[in-house]
Formats: structure tokens, sequence, C-alpha cells
């Protein structure tokens, strides 16, 4: 089950879902772009990505959607013949810069057959893999985990912000960073730390004080407000602060925060409802993600309780995994001294790029039926796994 609530945990911003009630008159590209968005925001992605729009145009407007893993020419022919202009992918089809586009190899030549064709790809990589409700999450439900939590959560992302408003305004204040992007801790929103203290100001000539004579020192009962928010809602949060205080020159401080983000990050953990054994768990594994064949190090012959997993390249997080207690770590490659490394300590199971991250697709589908339940959404038919077993 795609968590939706997920998207307003992860920022709160309540903004009003588009409704398509007439899809080829109403619904752009740009408005399921801003979906996607809403459930993982661009600036989640990891440093060294490329999420976001890959090619073409966002005001057109939509005339269908392919979801898949990879975009290769073989999904852009299959978005021609369905009649979709919008190619959403997991991975994204650009990660270098180009000087020149020729089609001298496959990227250049969806590029061009995509501007070619108007078709607009778009794709949200590791700033999926980090959103609550992401792609790790859609593992984690696919495995039957429970109590599931960010393997290793993000840190100094977060900021605090401190505020001084007069009795009366606090309240609306309060509502307005709320709804901005403000208070959310965990599984809980609208946090904030309220202390009643005096303000003093004097207005000097050329301004419009809210309260207080121009010359005269003056001293106002005021509520200090402090609530916490993402780093990358500072934008709008200062705007919904300035817009909704009385004060033409609202007092506030921001302090960059050491917390760990808990939900947001890289992997999960949970754990299954009954143990397994070792053996009982890879193979349901491997029939699960259709694998071709499961790798993993020696059976050590304990139950399988505590799973901890990554989609895709995750093998970075398998010394978190271990110190978290898991008795296993799925991902979807690992390294050959991994297994040496890890040998007796926990159980390592590679599963396959691919394969890990399939169920992807789900997710963008879910969002854009949350979106628009008229729009044409397709999951593509193409594997673009490009590693075959024998």
């Amino acid at each position: 089950m795609i968590r939706r609530k997920s998207e307003y945990l992860l920022c709160n911003v309540r903004q009003n879902d588009y409704i398509c009630t007439n899809f080829r008159e109403q619904m752009k590209i740009k408005e399921i772009i801003a979906a996607l968005e809403r459930f993982a925001p661009l600036p989640l992605q990891d440093g060294f990505d490329n999420a976001g729009l890959q090619v073409g145009l966002t005001e057109a407007e939509a005339t269908g959607a392919l979801l898949c893993l990879d975009v290769t020419e073989a999904v852009i022919d299959e978005a021609v013949t369905l009649g979709c202009n919008l190619v959403i992918s997991h991975h994204p089809l650009i990660f270098k810069g180009y000087k020149s586009i020729t089609g001298r190899d496959y990227i250049e030549r969806c590029i061009l057959k995509a501007i070619r064709n108007g078709i607009t790809i778009y794709s949200a990589h590791t700033n999926l893999d980090n959103a609550p409700g992401g792609v790790n999450y859609k593992i984690a439900e696919k495995i039957g985990l429970k109590n599931v939590r960010i393997l290793e959560p993000k840190e100094e992302c977060l900021l605090k912000l401190v505020t001084f408003v007069p009795v009366a305004h606090a309240e609306e204040v309060r509502k307005a960073l709320f709804e901005s992007g403000c208070g959310c801790i965990g599984n809980y929103d609208s946090c904030s730390y309220s202390l009643q203290g005096e303000g003093t100001f004097r207005a000097m000539e050329g301004t419009n004080p809210f309260c207080g004579q121009i010359g005269e020192l003056h001293s106002e009962p005021e509520i200090r407000i402090e609530t916490v928010l993402p780093a990358f809602r500072k934008g709008a949060v200062v705007k919904a602060l300035m817009s909704a205080h009385p004060y033409e020159e609202p007092a506030f401080d921001l302090y960059p925060l050491k917390n760990a983000w808990s939900q947001v990050g890289a992997g999960i953990i949970g754990e299954l409802e009954e143990p397994e054994t070792e053996l009982e768990f890879l193979k349901r594994i491997k029939k699960l993600f259709e694998v071709g064949c499961v790798k993993h190090n020696k059976l050590t012959g304990k139950l399988i309780q505590k799973v901890a997993l990554c989609g895709g390249s995750g093998a970075f997080l398998a010394s978190r995994a271990m110190a978290c207690g898991a008795d296993v770590f799925i991902t979807g490659e690992v390294k050959y001294h991994d297994y040496f490394h890890y040998e007796n300590q926990i159980l390592m199971a590679e599963i396959g790029h691919y394969e890990s991250e399939q169920y992807t697709k789900e997710i963008f589908y879910s969002i854009i039926r949350d979106v628009c339940p008229e729009i044409d959404v397709q999951m593509t038919r193409v594997n673009t796994n490009p590693i075959k077993y024998l």
C-alpha cells in the first residue's frame, strides 16, 4: 500500500490535489510532475544524482504516461505506439553533461527520438529512494515487513525556526507555518513550542508599526514560537511567516540542526510477522522478485526475523544493517569482497538491481491515479534489465 500520508509527513504542505474532470482539457504534464515532486521532493536526491525533468516540455497537455525503470529506445517506441507523451522512469536517462547530441549512444538516441516525437521524460531516482513511502517501503511491503523505519536517516537536513508574535496573532502565524512545511517530527505533525514573554522595539520615522507609536519605546506581550522544518522548505516557510505575521519587520531566527531526520533516508529495516529459516526466506525472495539467481553468503542456520534492505546499489548500508541487529540484508548489488567481510555476521542476499526496484512503477502509478483517475497510465511491457541469465 502506498502511504499517501507520507507526502504530508514529509513537508506538511496541505495543497489541494489536482482533480481531473476533463483530462484532455485540464491535465498538463507539469501538474503530473508536481504531484510526483510533492511525494518525492527533488531536494531529497543525493548529490551525485540527476533526478527531475530529463527531456521535453511540461506545458503540453498529457495524452498518457508510460512508467518504467529505465528509459531505452524500445520504451520510447512503446510510448509512441501507445500515444503517451510522458515517460516516467526511476533511473535518470541523463547523468552527465553533453556537448553535442549526435545519436552516438543509446542515451543520445533516446533524447533525439523523444524530442522528435514530442515526448517528455521525467525521472524520480534517489529522491524517491529517500522519501517516506518510496522505493524501499515498496520492497518492504512486498516482503511483508512490519514496523518499518528508515535504516540510515539523513542528517543535517533540518532547521529550527524561532519567531516572536503578538499573543492575539500567535495561532494564526502558527497555522501558517504548519501549512507551509513546519512542525513534522516522526509521525507527528503540527509540532511547536510556545513561551510567553515581552518584546520591545522603537519604531523610527518612515515605518508603519502594527502597535506602538513612532519614536516611542514600546513593550508588547508576545509568544515565542519554536518549530522545525526541512531545510529545502526554508523559502516557502519564510514567505508564509512574512505573510501571516502582523509586524512590518518580524523577528525570526533559523538554526541548523544536527538531528537525524527519521522520516527520510536510505534503506529500510523491519520485522517479519513470523520467523523463517534462511533457506525458506531466500527461496521466497527469489520467487517474489522473479530473480534469476539469488547470490548469498554462507548460511548459518539461524532464523530470519529482522530484515534490512535497500534497492539498487545498497551495499554501502550493510554495516548499518548489521549494527541494527538485522538477520539479513537484501540489496541489488554486492561487491565480491563484501561476502568475505560479512561472513558469519549477517546473511547477505543479492537479488539484482533491476529486480529489487522493479515495483517502483507501482508507486508512480498510485501517485498519478490519485491525481487524475482518468489519465491513461500504463506500465511498460519492455524488460529493460540489461543483465540476462542462462
